[in-house]
């Protein structure tokens, strides 16, 4: 059965910091495509940050520099390191899996979120 287990959200005011884990089973994680979506009340999902079996990291433009993506394929483990954290980023974090089973397909897997609130 495949899970991703996400845990770290929690309420912090504007200018602190949280660190989100995903812990994965049931997949070859270390071929997997991981990837952090977000979904704020009244807001389209937006993918936040990504990180390829080669380690290769992509993130939106609004949390460049303030977010880091990485991956430890022991312990078959993302994270994502939030830091400035703005009220703008207030949202459910969903924990994303991507394996590809050819150049035109793949499956994808989702983790059931994890609520950050940023607010003063």
């Amino acid at each position: 059965q495949v899970q991703l287990v996400e845990s770290g959200g929690g309420f912090v005011q504007p200018g602190g910091s949280l660190r989100l884990s995903c812990e994965a089973s049931g997949i070859r994680f270390w071929i997997a495509t991981m990837g952090w979506y977000r979904q704020a009340p009244g807001k389209e999902r937006e993918l936040v940050a990504s990180t390829d079996s080669g380690s290769r990291m992509k993130y939106a433009e609004s949390v460049k520099g303030r977010f880091t993506i990485s991956r430890d394929n022991a312990k078959n483990t993302v994270y994502l390191q939030m830091d400035n954290l703005r009220p703008e980023d207030t949202g459910v974090y969903y924990c994303t899996s991507k394996v590809w089973t050819s150049a035109y397909a793949a499956n994808d897997y989702w983790g059931q979120g994890t609520q950050v609130t940023v607010s003063s």
